[in-house]
């Protein structure tokens, strides 16, 4: 563990495919535990809304970037929820539309891009107990976090509860393109160049296929609470 003062900060890092329930669990567990929760993903989705909003291709690194440097990426508790901001905007429910979710990928796999947000990340985990969230932050982001995990999941059951959230964000898409999305968006993850999506050697993997939330985040704790115990 790192420390700080007198205190030891925990590290917890979540990675998986889209929609196997690391956001979910990782807000639960964070705000049970007490520990900060950083949510990468949105970060990501953050910078493709940026990109979107100005009219710039997806694939335009430079132009992306100077967007992101003149621009806030914050994160606020409000009502018991956390909410993403960019500019100030509350933009938690317009970085989740599909065009959104299908393009993120893409932006996320830029170097810059990706270099700017893991030096935010490390930033924030070095002030805090945090739990984070993403594709590569057992690998990348926090190579050395105390506790990893690494979430799958079938493609049907991912879909299924994509599907179910978007209902609930009054955003509709067809059950099997969102299927097809996640598998075009696996495979893009894990073949990207720069950081793939992979399981760090030290991870614990587990299968939230057959799991509920309670289920996954209970297992989770208690493999945290172990550690700090060590």
């Amino acid at each position: 563990m790192k420390k700080k003062g007198l205190n030891y900060l925990m590290q917890v890092a979540i990675d998986g495919p889209a929609s196997a329930g690391k956001s979910t669990v990782a807000k639960i567990i964070a705000h049970n535990l007490g520990y900060i929760y950083i949510d990468t993903g949105a970060m990501y989705r953050a910078c493709t809304l940026i990109a979107h909003d100005n009219n710039v291709d997806y694939g335009d690194e430079k132009a992306i970037l100077n967007l992101i440097d003149h621009s806030t990426i914050d994160f606020k508790q409000e009502d018991g929820e956390q909410k993403v901001y960019v500019n100030g905007k509350d933009v938690s429910i317009d970085i989740r539309t599909p065009e959104i979710t299908e393009n993120v990928s893409q932006v996320s796999a830029l170097r810059s891009i990706r270099e700017k947000m893991v030096e935010l990340q490390r930033e924030m985990a070095g002030k805090h107990d945090v739990i984070m969230d993403g594709r590569d932050i057992g690998t990348t982001v926090l190579p050395d976090a105390e506790v990893k995990i690494f979430l799958i999941a079938s493609v049907a059951s991912r879909a299924k509860r994509r599907f179910l959230d978007f209902q609930e964000k009054g955003i509709h898409q067809d059950l099997k393109d969102i299927e097809h999305d996640i598998e075009v968006r696996d495979y893009k993850d894990s073949h990207r160049e720069i950081s793939p999506l992979k399981k760090a050697d030290d991870a614990i993997e587990l299968d939230t296929t057959n799991l509920t939330i309670d289920e996954v985040v209970a297992k989770i704790t208690e493999i945290i609470q172990k550690k700090q115990k060590n």
